[in-house]
Protein backbone atom coordinates (compact mmCIF):
# COMPACT_ATOMS: atom_id res chain seq x y z
CA UNK A 1 0.00 0.00 0.00
CA UNK A 2 1.17 3.76 -1.24
CA UNK A 3 1.30 5.96 1.15
CA UNK A 4 -1.36 7.85 -0.49
CA UNK A 5 -3.33 4.75 -0.58
CA UNK A 6 -2.81 4.19 3.34
CA UNK A 7 -4.13 8.33 4.45
CA UNK A 8 -6.88 9.55 4.10
CA UNK A 9 -10.58 8.00 2.94
CA UNK A 10 -10.97 4.56 2.06
CA UNK A 11 -13.18 1.46 2.19
CA UNK A 12 -11.90 -1.47 4.01
CA UNK A 13 -12.01 -4.22 5.99
CA UNK A 14 -11.15 -3.17 9.57
CA UNK A 15 -10.99 -5.86 12.39
CA UNK A 16 -13.22 -5.63 15.50
CA UNK A 17 -10.45 -4.07 17.74
CA UNK A 18 -9.25 -1.16 15.49
CA UNK A 19 -12.81 -0.70 15.12
CA UNK A 20 -13.47 -0.26 18.97
CA UNK A 21 -10.12 1.25 19.38
CA UNK A 22 -11.24 3.84 16.53
CA UNK A 23 -14.73 4.64 18.08
CA UNK A 24 -13.57 5.43 21.31
CA UNK A 25 -10.75 7.29 20.64
CA UNK A 26 -12.47 9.23 18.05
CA UNK A 27 -15.65 10.17 20.40
CA UNK A 28 -13.20 11.20 22.95
CA UNK A 29 -11.20 13.29 20.43
CA UNK A 30 -14.09 14.71 18.48
CA UNK A 31 -16.58 15.37 21.60
CA UNK A 32 -15.86 19.17 21.92
CA UNK A 33 -16.41 20.05 18.43
CA UNK A 34 -19.27 17.80 18.15
CA UNK A 35 -21.31 19.07 20.59
CA UNK A 36 -20.21 22.71 19.21
CA UNK A 37 -21.64 22.00 15.85
CA UNK A 38 -24.47 19.79 16.59
CA UNK A 39 -25.34 20.92 20.32
CA UNK A 40 -28.09 23.41 19.26
CA UNK A 41 -29.70 21.50 17.04
CA UNK A 42 -29.91 18.09 19.19
CA UNK A 43 -30.70 20.55 22.32
CA UNK A 44 -29.97 20.13 26.21
CA UNK A 45 -33.33 17.96 26.79
CA UNK A 46 -34.92 17.25 23.14
CA UNK A 47 -34.93 14.04 21.49
CA UNK A 48 -34.02 14.07 17.95
CA UNK A 49 -33.64 11.33 15.89
CA UNK A 50 -32.43 12.32 12.94
CA UNK A 51 -31.21 15.85 11.03
CA UNK A 52 -34.24 15.66 9.21
CA UNK A 53 -35.48 16.50 12.85
CA UNK A 54 -37.91 14.19 13.54
CA UNK A 55 -38.61 14.37 17.68
CA UNK A 56 -40.02 11.84 19.83
CA UNK A 57 -42.04 14.36 21.09
CA UNK A 58 -44.15 13.95 18.07
CA UNK A 59 -43.45 10.79 16.57
CA UNK A 60 -43.92 8.72 19.44
CA UNK A 61 -41.99 5.95 18.48
CA UNK A 62 -41.07 4.61 21.88
CA UNK A 63 -45.07 4.39 22.83
CA UNK A 64 -45.91 5.01 26.43
CA UNK A 65 -43.34 6.36 28.57
CA UNK A 66 -44.34 6.82 32.69
CA UNK A 67 -42.44 4.58 34.58
CA UNK A 68 -41.02 2.67 31.99
CA UNK A 69 -37.12 1.64 32.10
CA UNK A 70 -35.28 2.74 29.28
CA UNK A 71 -31.75 2.09 28.13
CA UNK A 72 -30.63 4.32 25.59
CA UNK A 73 -27.70 3.52 24.00
CA UNK A 74 -24.93 5.84 22.31
CA UNK A 75 -26.23 8.41 24.21
CA UNK A 76 -23.31 11.26 23.46
CA UNK A 77 -24.36 14.05 25.63
CA UNK A 78 -27.50 11.97 26.71
CA UNK A 79 -30.13 14.91 25.35
CA UNK A 80 -32.71 12.33 24.61
CA UNK A 81 -32.17 11.01 28.45
CA UNK A 82 -32.97 13.99 29.81
CA UNK A 83 -36.21 14.52 27.55
CA UNK A 84 -37.26 11.08 28.83
CA UNK A 85 -36.58 11.27 32.11
CA UNK A 86 -39.13 15.16 31.79
CA UNK A 87 -41.69 12.43 30.67
CA UNK A 88 -41.37 10.41 33.98
CA UNK A 89 -39.33 7.56 32.20
CA UNK A 90 -36.89 6.30 34.26
CA UNK A 91 -33.70 6.28 31.30
CA UNK A 92 -30.16 5.05 31.62
CA UNK A 93 -27.64 6.66 29.55
CA UNK A 94 -24.92 4.59 28.01
CA UNK A 95 -21.93 5.70 25.37
CA UNK A 96 -18.40 4.34 25.11
CA UNK A 97 -16.79 7.57 24.96
CA UNK A 98 -15.54 9.41 28.20
CA UNK A 99 -15.31 12.41 26.08
CA UNK A 100 -19.31 12.43 25.49
CA UNK A 101 -20.46 11.57 28.47
CA UNK A 102 -18.41 14.40 30.03
CA UNK A 103 -20.69 16.77 28.09
CA UNK A 104 -23.68 14.46 29.06
CA UNK A 105 -22.42 14.91 32.92
CA UNK A 106 -22.18 19.27 32.01
CA UNK A 107 -25.56 19.21 30.61
CA UNK A 108 -27.15 17.49 33.46
CA UNK A 109 -26.11 20.20 35.83
CA UNK A 110 -26.79 23.48 33.27
CA UNK A 111 -30.57 21.97 32.97
CA UNK A 112 -31.09 20.75 35.87
CA UNK A 113 -32.13 17.56 34.23
CA UNK A 114 -29.82 14.35 36.09
CA UNK A 115 -29.98 10.96 34.56
CA UNK A 116 -27.42 7.54 35.18
CA UNK A 117 -24.27 7.88 32.64
CA UNK A 118 -22.94 4.28 32.27
CA UNK A 119 -19.32 4.25 30.51
CA UNK A 120 -19.78 0.50 28.74
CA UNK A 121 -19.55 -1.46 25.38
CA UNK A 122 -22.88 -1.53 22.95
CA UNK A 123 -21.36 -5.57 22.73
CA UNK A 124 -21.40 -6.05 26.43
CA UNK A 125 -24.00 -4.50 28.53
CA UNK A 126 -23.60 -4.68 32.13
CA UNK A 127 -27.21 -5.10 32.53
CA UNK A 128 -29.23 -8.07 33.66
CA UNK A 129 -31.76 -10.00 31.39
CA UNK A 130 -34.93 -8.18 30.81
CA UNK A 131 -33.31 -4.59 32.98
CA UNK A 132 -35.75 -2.83 30.66
CA UNK A 133 -38.39 -1.88 28.55
CA UNK A 134 -37.31 0.31 26.06
CA UNK A 135 -34.34 0.32 24.24
CA UNK A 136 -33.27 3.21 21.77
CA UNK A 137 -30.66 5.40 20.09
CA UNK A 138 -30.54 8.05 17.54
CA UNK A 139 -27.27 7.26 15.23
CA UNK A 140 -25.66 5.84 18.43
CA UNK A 141 -23.79 2.34 18.58
CA UNK A 142 -25.03 0.38 15.83
CA UNK A 143 -23.06 1.64 12.86
CA UNK A 144 -19.95 1.98 15.26
CA UNK A 145 -19.14 -1.65 16.13
CA UNK A 146 -17.89 -4.50 13.78
CA UNK A 147 -20.89 -7.27 14.95
CA UNK A 148 -23.57 -5.03 14.51
CA UNK A 149 -25.82 -8.45 14.87
CA UNK A 150 -24.12 -8.94 18.20
CA UNK A 151 -25.65 -5.65 19.49
CA UNK A 152 -28.86 -6.63 18.31
CA UNK A 153 -28.72 -9.66 20.60
CA UNK A 154 -27.73 -7.77 23.92
CA UNK A 155 -30.44 -5.66 23.15
CA UNK A 156 -32.73 -8.65 23.22
CA UNK A 157 -30.75 -9.95 26.00
CA UNK A 158 -31.97 -6.68 28.32
CA UNK A 159 -35.20 -6.19 27.20
CA UNK A 160 -38.20 -7.57 29.05
CA UNK A 161 -40.52 -10.09 27.13
CA UNK A 162 -42.90 -7.11 24.93
CA UNK A 163 -40.46 -4.85 25.07
CA UNK A 164 -39.47 -2.49 22.39
CA UNK A 165 -36.13 -1.58 20.49
CA UNK A 166 -35.56 1.64 18.30
CA UNK A 167 -32.95 3.01 16.53
CA UNK A 168 -32.02 5.18 13.56
CA UNK A 169 -28.74 5.02 11.45
CA UNK A 170 -28.22 6.81 7.61
CA UNK A 171 -30.77 4.89 5.21
CA UNK A 172 -28.66 2.29 3.21
CA UNK A 173 -29.24 3.90 0.12
CA UNK A 174 -27.60 6.71 1.03
CA UNK A 175 -24.18 5.22 0.95
CA UNK A 176 -24.42 4.94 -2.72
CA UNK A 177 -23.67 8.55 -2.99
CA UNK A 178 -20.64 10.43 -1.89
CA UNK A 179 -20.91 12.25 1.29
CA UNK A 180 -22.01 15.17 0.06
CA UNK A 181 -24.62 18.01 0.79
CA UNK A 182 -24.59 19.57 -3.16
CA UNK A 183 -25.00 18.72 -6.34
CA UNK A 184 -21.73 16.11 -6.04
CA UNK A 185 -24.02 14.14 -3.70
CA UNK A 186 -26.58 13.26 -6.02
CA UNK A 187 -24.38 10.63 -8.19
CA UNK A 188 -24.27 7.10 -7.48
CA UNK A 189 -20.80 6.32 -7.28
CA UNK A 190 -20.31 3.39 -4.75
CA UNK A 191 -22.44 -0.17 -4.90
CA UNK A 192 -25.00 -0.85 -2.61
CA UNK A 193 -23.97 -3.81 -1.87
CA UNK A 194 -20.37 -3.17 -0.77
CA UNK A 195 -20.59 -3.89 2.83
CA UNK A 196 -17.05 -2.59 3.80
CA UNK A 197 -17.07 0.17 5.83
CA UNK A 198 -16.38 3.53 5.36
CA UNK A 199 -12.67 4.51 6.84
CA UNK A 200 -10.85 7.40 7.89
CA UNK A 201 -7.03 6.48 8.69
CA UNK A 202 -3.55 7.93 9.12
CA UNK A 203 -0.46 7.61 6.91
CA UNK A 204 0.52 4.11 8.22
CA UNK A 205 -3.11 3.09 7.68
CA UNK A 206 -4.13 3.15 11.37
CA UNK A 207 -8.14 3.49 11.43
CA UNK A 208 -9.11 6.70 13.40
CA UNK A 209 -13.07 6.66 12.40
CA UNK A 210 -14.67 3.64 10.79
CA UNK A 211 -18.71 3.76 10.36
CA UNK A 212 -20.28 0.50 9.13
CA UNK A 213 -22.94 -0.40 5.80
CA UNK A 214 -25.54 -2.64 6.11
CA UNK A 215 -28.25 -3.16 3.45
CA UNK A 216 -32.10 -2.71 4.62
CA UNK A 217 -32.29 -6.33 4.17
CA UNK A 218 -28.66 -6.93 6.14
CA UNK A 219 -30.71 -5.27 8.73
CA UNK A 220 -34.13 -6.55 8.85
CA UNK A 221 -32.05 -9.74 9.13
CA UNK A 222 -30.23 -9.06 12.27
CA UNK A 223 -33.23 -8.12 14.03
CA UNK A 224 -35.31 -11.29 13.27
CA UNK A 225 -31.79 -13.43 13.97
CA UNK A 226 -31.75 -11.79 17.56
CA UNK A 227 -35.59 -12.65 18.23
CA UNK A 228 -37.28 -9.11 17.61
CA UNK A 229 -40.68 -8.50 15.33
CA UNK A 230 -40.02 -5.55 12.95
CA UNK A 231 -42.81 -3.36 13.44
CA UNK A 232 -42.17 -0.27 11.02
CA UNK A 233 -39.05 1.15 9.07
CA UNK A 234 -39.84 4.79 9.09
CA UNK A 235 -37.93 7.33 6.47
CA UNK A 236 -38.38 10.77 7.54
CA UNK A 237 -39.04 13.15 4.74
CA UNK A 238 -37.46 16.46 4.70
CA UNK A 239 -39.75 19.31 6.16
CA UNK A 240 -40.93 22.33 4.56
CA UNK A 241 -38.81 25.02 6.31
CA UNK A 242 -36.19 23.32 7.45
CA UNK A 243 -33.03 24.56 5.95
CA UNK A 244 -29.90 23.08 7.99
CA UNK A 245 -27.25 21.45 7.14
CA UNK A 246 -25.75 18.37 8.93
CA UNK A 247 -22.69 17.01 7.40
CA UNK A 248 -24.28 15.00 4.17
CA UNK A 249 -27.58 15.90 4.87
CA UNK A 250 -28.84 19.06 3.37
CA UNK A 251 -32.57 19.98 1.70
CA UNK A 252 -31.21 19.66 -1.74
CA UNK A 253 -30.87 15.98 -1.31
CA UNK A 254 -33.24 15.32 1.61
CA UNK A 255 -36.19 16.46 -0.71
CA UNK A 256 -35.16 13.27 -3.58
CA UNK A 257 -34.07 10.71 -1.64
CA UNK A 258 -34.28 9.53 2.22
CA UNK A 259 -31.29 10.31 4.79
CA UNK A 260 -32.56 8.26 7.66
CA UNK A 261 -34.25 4.75 8.46
CA UNK A 262 -35.80 4.05 11.71
CA UNK A 263 -36.82 0.18 12.62
CA UNK A 264 -39.09 -0.18 15.11
CA UNK A 265 -39.62 -3.49 16.42
CA UNK A 266 -40.15 -5.37 19.80
CA UNK A 267 -39.30 -8.39 21.46
CA UNK A 268 -42.26 -11.32 21.34
CA UNK A 269 -44.36 -11.53 24.67
CA UNK A 270 -43.83 -14.68 26.63
CA UNK A 271 -46.68 -17.32 25.21
CA UNK A 272 -49.53 -18.48 27.48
Amino acid sequence: MSDDEAAGVTRRTVSDTETRRASRQWWDRDADDYQAEHGEFLGDVDFVWCPERLREADARLLGDLPGRRVLELGCGAASASRWLATQRARPVALDLSAGMLRHAAHAAGTSGVRVPLVQADALALPFADGAFDIVCTAFGAVPFVADSAAVMREVHRVLRPGGRWVFSVTHPMRWIFLDDPGEGGLKAVHSYFDRRPYVEQDADGVPSYVEQHRTLGDRVRELVGAGFRLRDVVEPEWPEGHEQLWGQWSPLRGRLFPGTAIFVSDKPPVAG
